[in-house]
């Protein structure tokens, strides 16, 4: 099951226009975002530092290490994302190994492509 379809039926659905800030650098971090439709920029200092796609998850980083914000996220496109509460990410986590390990798995491809840039 792709890590997306967890979260297709989060009660918590936003919508987003093009251009609108999802989170900004240094703000707290209580939701980690699944995108559901259109596209997300993750800047930092007004660097583009990754384009989220469809199908892929952001902002789980303050949910996992609890520090604030690392980088800000603006929707490039209209978009739909879930915001996922810390409690219920937790719970995924805990009760599917499989969407732990794709999460190893991104974090660890945007490392790569981080040390490589």
């Amino acid at each position: 099951m792709p890590q997306i379809d967890l979260f297709r039926n989060e009660p918590d659905l936003r919508s987003y226009p093009a251009g609108q800030v999802i989170f900004s650098d240094g703000q707290p971090g209580d939701f980690m975002f699944a995108l559901l439709e259109g596209e997300v920029n993750i800047e930092k200092q007004g660097r583009l530092i990754r384009i989220i796609k469809p199908g892929e998850v952001f902002g789980e980083m303050a949910l996992i290490d609890g520090q604030p914000r690392s980088a800000t996220a603006t929707a490039a496109t209209d978009c739909k994302v879930a915001a996922v509460p810390e409690k219920r990410f937790t719970l995924v986590v805990k009760t599917n190994p499989f969407f732990a390990l794709e999460m190893l798995r991104m974090l660890t491809d945007r490392l790569r492509h981080q040390t490589e840039s």
